[in-house]
């Protein structure tokens, strides 16, 4: 299982830089949780939770629990590594069909 995760997250990466992402870390831990992917684009900073999967519920596994510790992580990420740019949670799906990459999950 963890090696479909780590190639998820390779195709996800493979994915953001074609879209003109900077990738800035990966698998950034706290002891709140971790973040998958945090890229910088024009925008701003993306922190991504990414998803492999071989169903179509793999946002349904991104809980209101799991948005939580993704925030208190960003939370201590920011205290660790300033930034004054803007920011967004997303996320990337990745299933046999392709990548799906749904930004700004949380409001």
């Amino acid at each position: 299982m963890r090696r479909v995760g780590l190639e998820g997250e390779k195709r996800a990466r493979e994915f953001l830089i074609s879209k003109g992402l900077k990738i800035i870390s990966t698998n950034f831990h706290s002891r709140f949780g971790e973040i998958d992917i945090i890229a910088k684009s024009s925008e701003g900073i993306h922190f991504i939770e990414v998803k492999s999967t071989k169903h179509e519920d793999a946002l349904e596994r991104i809980t209101p629990s799991k948005i939580d510790k993704i925030i208190k992580t960003i939370n201590y990420y920011q205290m660790k590594n300033p930034f004054s740019s803007n920011y967004q949670i997303d996320a990337i799906v990745v299933n046999p069909k392709g990548v799906e990459w749904i930004q700004n999950i949380v409001n």
